[in-house]
This record gives structure tokens, sequence and C-alpha cells, in this order.
């Protein structure tokens, strides 16, 4: 595939991302970040925000007890997950965890355990869509082309 096919390629798909509402404009001041200095720059906090939910999705799991929750504590995961995934761009992530996090000040057990699904859900589902996104970006550099620039135009 040549580059520029490539190139109209990622377009495309940051697009569907932006419209689908997995990433929303903060994800594009996080590629403004990056420059030649810091080539890697969005990747690799992208890739600390993945370790992060991982950690904290495990704790939330361990957290949630039908015999005895704690929901201050659970909200307290939720709250750090929902401000990494703010500052990525995680839109659906952030989405899911405010919703979550009203539960939790409710104490309603069986919604904090339908949230933490569809919490799980959004964050695998993005985990996906951003690893794809990456991968295309890879290949236009080693194509020899160069990553387009988005502006919130669409």
């Amino acid at each position: 595939m040549e580059v520029g096919q490539m190139q109209r390629q990622w377009v495309e798909y940051i697009r569907s991302l932006f419209m689908e509402g997995f990433l929303d404009g903060q994800f594009l001041q996080l590629q403004q970040l990056q420059d030649e200095n810091n080539p890697d720059f969005v990747v690799e906090v992208v890739s600390l925000f993945f370790d992060d939910s991982e950690k904290l999705l495990n704790d939330l799991t361990k957290a949630i007890d039908l015999k005895g929750t704690d929901f201050k504590r659970v909200d307290a995961h939720v709250h750090q997950l929902k401000g990494s995934s703010s500052s990525i761009g995680a839109q659906r992530v952030k989405n899911a965890c405010i919703a979550f996090r009203n539960y939790c000040e409710e104490q309603n057990i069986e919604a904090c355990f339908r949230c933490l699904q569809q919490v799980k859900q959004e964050y695998c589902l993005v985990k996906n869509k951003l690893e794809t996104l990456f991968r295309l970006e890879q290949q236009i550099m080693a194509a020899g082309g160069s990553i387009p620039t988005m502006e919130l135009s669409f």
C-alpha cells in the first residue's frame, strides 16, 4: 500500500474514532505536544494509561464485593480512572466512569457491577482502537511518510 493511501486510511480511521465518541479533543491536544524531539510522546502517554487502567480495573474488581463494598474506595479508583481517561481523550471510558461514580454515591451495588462491566468494555474497545491507530502510524512511518495533522473540522 502506498503512503498516500495509508495516510488517507489513517485520517478516516481517526475521524471514525471521534465520530463514534471513542476520542475527544483532548487526544488532539496530546498529539500537538508530540514533535521531532519526542516522536513517541503519544504512544508513551497512552501506554502509561493502559498500564494504569489495567491496575485500576483489577483494583476495582477486587474492591466491589457484594458482602461489604467500600464505596469510598471504589469511588476513589473510578475517580482516578476517569481522570486518566479524560487526560488522553478516551471519552467513552470517561463517560462510563461518570455514571459509575453516581452509583457509588448512591451505594447501589448492582448498578456498580453493571458500570464496572461497562467501563471494562469501553476500556477494551478504546485500547484496541488506539493500538490499531498506532500500528497504522508505524506502517506510515516505515514507508517513509508522516502522520497527517488533524483538526476538529469534521
